[in-house]
Parts: structure tokens; C-alpha cells; sequence
């Protein structure tokens, strides 16, 4: 009788959870507002375009020959964006990406870019 009632109470908390996932339909797993979402898109752009930037910054010292000055062209910038990121991104939106990495990382040194142009 005890392992009836165990039983019973097993199924009936199942159904109980079947029943709430039906009525939610994986609504925990969708954004609680668009301003959200439209904040978190913004966020992650933001970075990886900051990424983008780093990673044409470390391709171009890569691509230098020693004791030649590095060369980052805002279009690398662009191209890596696209290609590794699948980012549009405009050429001004880029460079402004690339002169703020491009202080970051002390690269007035060794470094030459147009993206101050």
C-alpha cells in the first residue's frame, strides 16, 4: 500500500511537470523583453568587433618581417569581422573599433593604421 501511494505521488509530480513545461512552451528560454535582447546584441557585436580588431592587430604583427613596422588596415579589420564573426560591418564602425584596440594595446610603438584617416 505505502509503495501504491509512493507511486501515485511519483506520476502525479510528473504530470504536474509535463503540464507547466505545456503551458510555459520554453518561454524561460526566450529573452524576457526585446530591450533585452536588443541589449545583448549590441553587447556581443560590440565585442566581437573589439575582437575583430584584436585579431587583425596579432595577423598583421604575424604577417611583419623584423624590425618592419606592423601594418593594420581598417579593411582587415572588415574582413575579419565578416569572416570570422559573420559581422557587416562599415568602415567607420571598424576604425573606430581598430583606434580604440589600437591605443589599447600600445601599438603607436610598432605599429602603423589608417584608421585615424
Amino acid at each position: 500500500m505505502h509503495r501504491d501511494l509512493a507511486g501515485l505521488l511519483f506520476v502525479a509530480l510528473g504530470l504536474v511537470l509535463v503540464a507547466a513545461g505545456f503551458v510555459w512552451r520554453g518561454r524561460v528560454l526566450r529573452p524576457l523583453s526585446a530591450e533585452r535582447a536588443r541589449a545583448a546584441d549590441h553587447r556581443d557585436r560590440s565585442r566581437n568587433l573589439l575582437r575583430s580588431a584584436d585579431m587583425a592587430i596579432a595577423e598583421a604583427r604575424r604577417r611583419a618581417a623584423r624590425g618592419e613596422p606592423v601594418i593594420v588596415r581598417v579593411e582587415d579589420v572588415v574582413r575579419v569581422a565578416s569572416g570570422h564573426y559573420g559581422l557587416i560591418v562599415g568602415r567607420d564602425e571598424a576604425a573606430a573599433a581598430l583606434r580604440h584596440r589600437y591605443e589599447d594595446a600600445g601599438c603607436r610603438v610598432d605599429c602603423v593604421t589608417d584608421a585615424f584617416d
